[in-house]
């Protein structure tokens, strides 16, 4: 099947408003005093790759160094995430996620995660399931390009 390029402008359109849609509903999740979707995206990326300094988690989380500051704050303030020098280059900080902020990840990540799956297992179908975790590396290489 030769896949033309309107093909692939209505593959984008639908791919975007139901991925748009997806989202929407995870917020419909968050409750006030909770991790904002720009914090919970850092803490989640420090969780997984470790430390990193606040220029380098702006340009990772396409933001403004400054909008990047206020997110890192939050998270600092809250206890969330920490901040030590750099041991090969003084000058620079590095920011990690703290204990709580583990713990805060990991009962998010439960609660939703444990939703998610609920859903999985008894409305789609095996196939459909593997349809979903075969895309799921596509989705993500989309999303690391854009």
């Amino acid at each position: 099947m030769i896949v033309t390029d309107e093909d692939l402008l209505q593959a984008s359109t639908d791919l975007r408003v139901a991925l748009g849609r997806l989202i929407r509903r995870l917020r419909q999740g968050y409750v006030v005093g909770e991790l904002t979707l720009p914090e919970r995206s850092v803490l989640s990326r420090l969780d997984r790759e470790g430390p990193a300094t606040p220029g380098c988690l702006a340009d990772l989380e396409r933001v403004k160094p400054q909008a990047m500051g206020v997110t890192l704050a939050g998270l600092v303030e809250r206890g969330l995430v920490g901040r030590r020098k750099d041991d090969s280059d003084g000058r620079k900080v590095l920011m990690s996620v703290t204990e709580a902020g583990v713990r805060l990840l990991t009962d998010r990540r439960s609660r939703t995660t444990e939703k998610m799956a609920t859903v999985l297992a008894e409305k789609f179908t095996a196939a459909e399931q593997r349809e979903l975790v075969a895309a799921i590396p596509l989705i993500e290489r989309l999303a690391d390009e854009l």
